[in-house]
């Protein structure tokens, strides 16, 4: 193809490594020593995981609003949200309540809760003055069905006695017996962005697919199982708890849902409308994408898939970097061309460490 006019760069995170508004960037540095000439957009986004917040930045044209919050194993930690005209907070849960403020050796699936969501979300509600959230789900460190995020609502869970219990799975196991919602805050509408269609419970459910990467095991699993369902049952969500994306971010979706009174949405298509994403696809000569790691999971309808189908419809060229590509990603032909950074033989901590540079000569020599 001709040189292009005009270059679009709408890539996910490089998780570990980049959030996406600096692998566009980099990205961005390397094409403009290719293309001195194109003009540049560079349009980062998100699925509702990790980043989701930061993708709405340039959008929203959004400040940043800083506050104290738990994480998920209750000690104290600063965080912050996105809050922009409307006025409108966007937050993920991830910023208090994600595996990355967890080391390895502290996880205690048991102990964990989303308390700090619920802190960010009554800051952003009774202090931001929000009167609409937008909630980004992904990397959490909790299987608490957002029983913490409700406790920091207001809502109550109580034992027969009517005292009040722990909102963790091993303060609730074998003891809940009532929910009290009279005493939640009032709520704003609640959007919630997420990238999981999976139930609360079951096989596919929150405890049996994702609480092994936070430390479940056949030990652990029975009791959150049987929490989870306890909240279901108790607060009438048995219906909501087999919903697509109930048991996202260990069934916090549910929690969303039957507590928050939440919309649950495709992250990456709300977030591609508001943005008006296909407009900008549709006027771009090339389009740049990618995220880490390209595999059978972004086949399931990732961000950079989801752009790629959109350039196809356009019929524009579109390309991808990324950490690494399986064979799937390159047999799906997805892609005019994919550059894949650990095809360079670096090791993985080099990849990680060196992940802007490599990407912006990668770029520059494509």
């Amino acid at each position: 193809m001709p040189d292009p006019r005009s270059i679009l760069i709408a890539c996910d995170k490089f998780k570990g490594s980049l959030d996406a508004r600096s692998a566009c960037e980099a990205i961005a540095r390397g094409l403009g020593k290719k293309f001195p000439d194109a003009e540049v957009i560079i349009h980062p986004i998100a699925d509702g995981g990790e980043g989701f917040a930061a993708a709405l930045e340039i959008p929203l044209d959004g400040r940043w609003v800083e506050t104290g919050m738990h994480d998920a194993l209750g000690r104290p930690v600063r965080g912050r949200y996105l809050l922009a005209d409307g006025p409108l907070a966007a937050l993920e849960m991830a910023e208090a309540s994600g595996m990355w403020r967890i080391r390895a050796d502290e996880r205690d699936i048991l102990r964990s809760n989303t308390f700090g969501t619920g802190e960010l979300m009554r800051h952003a509600i009774e202090t931001g003055g929000a009167r609409q959230l937008v909630i980004g789900l992904g990397g959490s460190a909790t299987n608490d069905g957002g029983a913490g995020m409700a406790a920091a609502l207001g809502v109550r869970f109580l034992d027969a006695n009517g005292s009040e219990l722990p909102p963790t799975p091993d303060g609730l196991f074998g003891k809940l017996a009532h929910i009290d919602f009279t005493r939640r805050i009032d709520l704003p509408e609640i959007t919630v962005a997420c990238d999981v269609d999976s139930p609360l419970l079951g096989p596919l459910g929150a405890t049996r697919v994702f609480g092994p990467q936070k430390g479940a095991d056949e030990n652990t699993n029975p009791i959150l199982e049987s929490v989870l369902e306890s909240l279901a049952r108790l607060s009438d969500g048995l219906e909501t708890a087999t919903r697509p994306g109930a048991g996202a971010a260990g069934g916090l979706g549910f929690g969303l849902m039957r507590f928050a009174n939440a919309t649950l949405v495709p992250g990456f298509d709300w977030l591609a409308d508001l943005t008006k994403l296909e407009q900008h696809v549709a006027r771009a000569d090339l389009i740049v994408t990618g995220e880490g790691s390209l595999d059978a999971q972004s086949l399931a309808g990732k961000g950079p898939v989801a752009i790629a189908k959109m350039a196809r419809a356009h019929g524009k060229p579109v390309v991808a970097f990324c950490g690494r590509a399986d064979a799937e990603i390159r047999a799906a032909d997805m892609f005019d061309q994919v550059t894949d950074l650990a095809a360079s033989g670096l090791p993985v901590e080099t990849l990680i460490a060196r992940a802007a540079e490599l990407l912006e000569n990668a770029a520059a020599q494509s």
